[in-house]
């Protein structure tokens, strides 16, 4: 059911939509019992889409439309795997679902485009990582947040095991797989066979962990963009290190193996550590650049002017504040602004347009939460010139 928001992004899924386009977001639970109350919420957002449309479009036009919406309410295995937020965006002909790892704002929408200032927050959050977790058998890859952390699957292409990336081509044929032990700390590594120098099983572990760096760097850490964290034991990490040619691997990591923690929440808090620092340094990167082209004169903070300044493609960097709304529209041909309901089918979220925009024209967009947004309008431009 769940559709991969990165590709859909990517592949400008959500840039051309034949309105009325149907937005739908809302905080979901992952346990019972409150999650039983979610597909009775999100019933109720659909009945907001639907009051919506009536107001602008004719009754046997919106069944069609809203069907799809309708039937995912009723599947009750998707609402039994939710995690902490869903996003719905739908229109003729089109129709994707996405669960998150953080909780959005309720929101239910109809307009002449998707919302979809709630998924970049997704995308270029900077709170975002990966752990690769690694020890000379297997290896397991984890996504996170400050909030939450869960285990994904590799790509098809990456190596799981040490039989996977090497076959049966180790360094001694003689040796078996065997000898490079269970999973987890404190397991003994058995050895089978003749050989058993340790120059020959570091050999194949380097080959492994050769292997595993290139396989997670294209099929994960090139196509999402996040930092990726080393899970493993100190003399791993040396060795993953000294191979590794992934730009994305952090050069601090967790030296314990996940397996030996007593909860998926332990290795999360062991994991912000390392993030958190991070985090705060981007977004106070972005504040310190505006506050100094704002005293130059290349910054602005000024809806309409820099409503203006995006259709002239002057605009860099726009930073727009997290959950923060402007029900209006802006003219694409002259930057003009037109503020109304956003209850309104024709009216969409201002800020929403305007991030569309000015990724269109090349600039950075960032969301901001609201506690570190530098301006009080909901909107930062950092200009070219």
């Amino acid at each position: 059911m769940n559709n991969t928001l990165e590709k859909d992004y990517a592949a400008g899924l959500f840039d051309n939509c034949e309105p009325p386009c149907l937005s739908l977001y809302q905080p979901t639970y992952r346990n019972f019992p409150e999650n039983k109350q979610d597909p009775i919420r999100f019933k109720n957002l659909v009945k907001k889409l639907e009051e919506s449309l009536l107001r602008q479009y004719p009754e046997n036009d919106i069944g069609p439309l809203l069907k799809p919406f309708r039937d995912l309410s009723e599947d009750r295995e998707f609402w039994n795997h939710t995690l902490d937020g869903l996003a719905v965006l739908g229109s003729k002909g089109f129709f994707r679902v996405y669960t998150f790892q953080r909780p959005v704002s309720e929101l239910a929408v109809a307009a002449d485009n998707f919302h979809t200032k709630p998924l970049w927050r997704i995308l270029q959050s900077a709170d975002r990582y990966q752990i690769l977790a690694v020890n000379r058998k297997e290896i397991k890859l984890f996504e996170g947040n400050r909030d939450a952390l869960d285990e994904i699957m590799p790509a098809p292409d990456v190596p799981k095991t040490l039989v996977e990336a090497l076959g049966e081509e180790l360094t001694d044929p003689r040796l078996t797989v065997a000898r490079y032990g269970g999973v987890g700390v404190g397991k003994n590594a058995m050895h089978h066979g003749h050989g058993g120098k340790k120059d020959q099983v570091d050999l194949d572990a380097e080959r492994y962990f050769r292997a595993v760096d290139r396989a997670v760097m294209e099929h994960h850490s090139q196509p999402s963009g996040l930092p990726l964290i080393l899970a493993a034991l100190p003399e791993h990490h040396h060795m993953f290190h000294e191979v590794s040619r992934n730009p994305q691997l952090l050069p601090e990591g967790i030296t314990v193996h996940p397996d030996s923690l007593s909860s998926l929440d332990e290795l999360r808090k062991l994991s912000w550590r390392l993030v958190e620092p991070r985090y705060l340094g981007i977004l106070a990167d972005h504040v310190e650049k505006f506050g100094t082209a704002k005293a130059e004169e290349l910054g602005d903070d000024n809806v309409a002017q820099v409503a203006k300044a995006i259709i002239e493609g002057r605009v860099g960097t726009l930073l727009v504040e997290a959950d923060r709304e402007i029900p209006g529209r802006v003219d694409a041909s002259t930057g003009e602004i037109e503020l109304d309901d956003i209850m309104d089918p024709k009216m969409d979220d201002l800020l929403d347009d305007l991030g569309q925009m000015a990724m269109r024209k090349g600039a950075t967009v960032v969301v901001v939460p609201a506690e570190r947004m530098p301006t009080q309008t909901g909107i930062a431009a950092i200009y070219r010139f």
